[in-house]
C-alpha cells in the first residue's frame, strides 16, 4: 500500500487525482511558495489536506500558507489557526466586511456573490504579495468546472469555463486548483473521514447562486443516467487539459468555497 496505506478510497482518490494534475500541468516548480486560499467549507480544507499529503510525497521542497479572508458573517475562524498550527503550517486569517458590504445598498449593480468574491479576491491577491507568493490554490472541483462551463455557454455564448493552471500579474503569480477534477461527492467524503474542522457557510445567499441554479439544471439532465454524467466530465476535462476553452489568467475569477 506504500504512502497511502493509511487513507481510505476518498482520500487515496483525492490525493492521487490532485497529484496527476499537477504533474500533467506541471503546476507546481522546486521552491515554489503556496498560499492556500481556505474558507472554511470542505472544498478548500481539504485542498489543504492534500497539498500537505503532496508536499511530503513530492521530490522537491515547496512551502504552504494558509490565506483565510473572514467574509465577516460571524464565522470563528479559530478551529481553522488551531488546526494550522497543528501541522505546522503558516497562516493569515484576518475578519473583514465583506460579506455585509455584497449585501447592503453599496452593491446595486452586481451579485452578492460577485462583489464578494471580486473583494476577496482582490485581498488575496494583495496578501500574496505580502508574503512572496508564487502560487495560490483554489479548491475549486469538477462540480465546479461543470456549472462554470454550462453558465457560461448559457449566460455569455462562450464555450470556455476555468482551468487548472492560470497566470497573472505578467507571470508573478499562478493561480492554480489541484482539485479540479475531483466530484464534490468524493471531497464531501474525504472531509468526514480526515475530521477536518468545517463550518456551515453563513452567507444569507449560500446555496441560492446562480452557479447553484445552473448545476442543477445540469444534474437533472443525468438523472439516473451516470453515463451522460461521466461523458460531460471526460468531455470537460480533454478539453481543458488540451488547453481549448480553459481561462489564461489575468481575468475575474471565482474565490474558492
Amino acid at each position: 500500500m506504500g504512502r497511502f496505506a493509511k487513507l481510505s478510497f476518498a482520500q487515496k482518490t483525492c490525493v492521487a487525482s490532485a497529484g496527476r494534475l499537477m504533474q500533467t500541468t506541471a503546476m507546481v516548480q522546486p521552491g515554489a511558495r503556496i498560499g492556500v486560499a481556505t474558507s472554511g467549507g470542505m472544498d478548500s480544507f481539504v485542498l489543504s489536506q492534500v497539498l500537505l499529503i503532496r508536499k511530503a510525497i513530492l521530490p522537491f521542497d515547496i512551502e504552504l500558507m494558509l490565506l483565510h479572508v473572514n467574509a465577516g458573517f460571524g464565522e470563528d475562524h479559530q478551529p481553522l489557526l488551531d488546526w494550522a498550527a497543528s501541522r505546522g503550517l503558516a497562516a493569515h486569517a484576518e475578519l473583514t466586511d465583506i460579506g455585509p458590504r455584497a449585501h447592503s445598498p453599496e452593491n446595486r449593480k452586481n451579485s452578492p456573490c460577485f462583489f464578494c468574491s471580486m473583494l476577496r479576491r482582490k485581498r488575496l491577491f494583495a496578501l500574496c504579495e505580502t508574503y512572496g507568493l508564487t502560487h495560490l490554490a483554489l479548491g475549486h472541483n469538477a462540480d465546479d468546472l461543470v456549472s462554470t462551463f454550462f453558465m457560461n455557454l448559457t449566460q455569455n455564448g462562450r464555450a470556455d469555463t476555468m482551468g487548472p493552471s492560470e497566470s497573472f500579474f505578467k507571470g508573478r503569480l499562478q493561480v492554480v486548483r489541484p482539485l479540479l477534477f475531483l466530484e464534490k461527492s468524493t471531497i464531501k467524503t474525504a472531509a468526514r473521514q480526515w475530521g477536518l474542522p468545517v463550518w456551515d457557510n453563513p452567507c444569507p445567499s449560500a446555496g441560492r447562486t446562480k452557479r447553484n441554479e445552473i448545476f442543477d439544471w445540469v444534474a437533472t439532465r443525468w438523472a439516473g443516467n451516470r453515463k451522460i454524467k461521466k461523458n460531460i466530465f471526460n468531455g470537460l476535462e480533454r478539453m481543458v487539459l488540451s488547453g481549448q476553452g480553459a481561462s489564461q489568467g489575468d481575468q475575474p475569477i471565482e474565490v474558492t468555497k
